[in-house]
């Protein structure tokens, strides 16, 4: 009698746990060749992020938080134009050339794209996306600990060449026994999941060669005909991307956060992470060297994936409807790229037990980590890590989640709001759905619900000072008006920020606004103040906060005034990390003295 097939949910996670495990023993020790990546490259906005993230590397290094023996490199865009994740792909490999030369023919490279500033997720702006904290391991894993682990079997089983992918977002696989994913087919190589049909007009859709789709296994390997990057779905549907979704009845859709895959509902394969083989590699790096600096962006997965297949046709190259800018040479671009790569074939690694999460936005952070998330259970993520805190209260099925920090017994967190890298004290009360990181708060504070509060620290002609963002997690401070007769389309918690100048007894001039004037939004306003200490810094931000919320004035003219885009430019990433590691220490300390207590 065959062996019962175990759940798909229950095979999901205990493949995940496997991988955690796998990687958690690799930590802090020097990896035998062919067992780990020969590099981990990340990608960086500016020099300025580089250096923060070359930072944080060496610190994570120096205290065994990674596999050791691997070469981990941070390689930056250029200064000027953005030129997207495909332009920073096409960045990486001139330096891997220069730095390697022929030998980079045998390495096997993991390269994260975490240029950007994370906007929709500011708590991860200052030291990036790719460093975000995960209620997990300890020490604690950031996003980074955790794409090594997801990964930790794709080193051995792939040929020379490079795995892209982007730091927040997370792909989680289960494979029947003796299975494994291998990258060892000429061309590209790409990871699908099955997805609804909404969620795939968001991704790339793979239309793959006809083939039985009544079998499914976990792991299928496809030739892709043709790529369609984020379709509408009468597009998805004239190209036959679309299939039924018979054998998913209890499957919930990758990227779809709230429902289940439905019996005979529609769904698509989406895209995930791709991996090129050398050969296409040292194809584009020819291309990028002849062509010289960019000057327009380029998307790794629209520009690149859209040209390979039998069924590629140009006809994208023009379609800008999916990008955010306009470049007069975007066009052109694109279809000398299609040229370049027309006839490379694109293999496809069909995951039919797996899941892709993003979680890269304050909406999407804070349901992963505080409700009871299918990501939550397949990766064990917890309500309190690493952490002093005594109780957690509960509140139709979502809870507080408190990541390396320390908070008073009698300190209050309401469920649904993440505090990380924090010092509360016992007179302090956190609302629901609040984001607060890097504060320190001892004397009796109420943060209010639904804020995001990230404290930073700056140095500021030689000084050392703080200074606090605070604003409501809803908040576009990515949304930008060309004009001051448009600020009043700016919202500030949930008021106009108009109002909120004048609760401020802030004037509205040119001064008030960093950067290109014709850009103007809450990212570039100068209204947080500057403290000489974290704790002024936070407790002066809740006040212009609170001022707002409860309409009553603070006014902000004696204090001088940055905005977050300059808060960035002056960022203390050594003292960041210092306070970081002093309240891990003290938890630990305090750890060890309850385990002799109790011994």
């Amino acid at each position: 009698m065959a062996a019962a097939r175990i759940p798909a949910d229950v095979a999901l996670r205990e493949s995940t746990l496997q991988k955690l495990r796998m990687f958690s023993e690799l930590r802090g020790k020097p990896v035998a060749p062919g067992e780990f990546w020969d590099i981990v490259a990340i990608t960086a906005a500016d020099e300025q992020q580089e250096l923060a993230y070359k930072q944080q590397l060496s610190e994570k290094l120096s205290s065994k938080q990674l596999p050791l023996g691997v070469k981990y490199h941070v390689f930056a865009d250029p200064p000027g134009a953005k030129i997207g994740n495909g332009g920073s792909t096409l960045c990486a490999l001139q330096c891997l050339e220069k730095l390697y030369g022929d030998k980079w023919n045998s390495f096997t490279i993991l390269l994260i794209h975490s240029g950007g500033y994370s906007q929709r997720l500011p708590n991860a702006s200052a030291l990036g996306k790719i460093f975000t904290a995960l209620p997990l391991g300890n020490p604690i894993y950031q996003m980074l600990e955790l794409k090594l682990a997801m990964y930790i079997d794709f080193p051995s089983r792939m040929n020379p060449g490079i795995l892209v992918t982007c730091a927040d977002d997370i792909e989680l696989y289960s494979l029947g026994e003796s299975e494994f994913i291998r990258f060892d087919k000429p061309g590209f190589t790409a990871l699908a999941h099955p997805s609804s049909l909404t969620v795939g007009t968001t991704h790339g859709v793979f239309v793959l060669e006809p083939f039985n789709h009544s079998e499914h296994r976990d792991l299928e390997y496809k030739c892709c005909y043709r790529f369609l990057h984020k379709p509408c779905i009468e597009t998805m549907q004239q190209c036959g991307a679309v299939f039924k979704a018979r054998h998913f009845s209890q499957q919930a859709f990758a990227g779809d956060n709230t429902r289940s895959l439905k019996l005979d509902s529609d769904y698509v394969y989406t895209d995930s992470l791709f991996y090129m083989d050398h050969a296409s590699m040292k194809k584009l790096l020819a291309f990028y060297e002849k062509i010289g600096p960019l000057n327009c962006e380029i998307d790794a997965y629209g520009d690149f994936l859209q040209a390979l297949g039998p069924g590629a046709t140009i006809e994208y190259t023009r379609n800008t409807s999916n990008v955010t800018k306009e470049e007069s040479e975007l066009i052109d671009m694109r279809e000398r790229i299609f040229y370049l790569l027309k006839g490379t074939s694109l293999n496809v690694v069909v995951l039919n037990n797996s899941k892709f999460y993003h979680i890269g936005t304050t909406e999407e952070y804070l349901f992963h980590l505080t409700s009871a998330s299918s990501l939550k259970s397949e990766l064990g993520l917890k309500s309190i890590a690493s952490s002093i805190f005594p109780e957690i209260p509960e509140y139709c099925g979502k809870t507080p989640c408190i990541i390396q920090s320390i908070l008073d017994s009698k300190c209050l967190v309401a469920p649904g709001s993440v505090v990380e890298y924090s010092r509360l004290g016992p007179d302090v009360s956190v609302g629901e759905n609040c984001i607060i990181s890097g504060c320190y708060v001892i004397t009796k504070t109420v943060l209010p619900a639904n804020c995001f509060v990230c404290a930073l620290s700056l140095k500021m002609s030689r000084h050392l000072r703080y200074s606090t963002m605070a604003f409501g997690v809803q908040d576009s401070i990515k949304k930008n008006v060309k004009t001051f007769s448009d600020l009043k389309l700016l919202q500030f918690y949930g008021v106009s920020f108009l109002s909120c100048l004048d609760i401020w007894s802030l004037s509205l001039t040119e001064e008030l606004f960093s950067g290109n004037k014709t850009c103007l939004s809450l990212w570039t306003a100068r209204i947080f103040p500057v403290c000489s200490t974290l704790r002024d810094s936070v407790t002066t931000s809740l006040k212009m906060l609170n001022a707002v919320k409860n309409k009553s004035a603070f006014n902000l003219n004696s204090y001088q005034l940055l905005s977050i885009e300059e808060m960035l430019g002056y960022k203390d990433v050594e003292d960041m990390l210092a306070y970081r590691k002093h309240i891990f220490l003290e938890i630990s300390l305090k750890e060890k003295q309850s385990n002799l207590e109790t011994s």
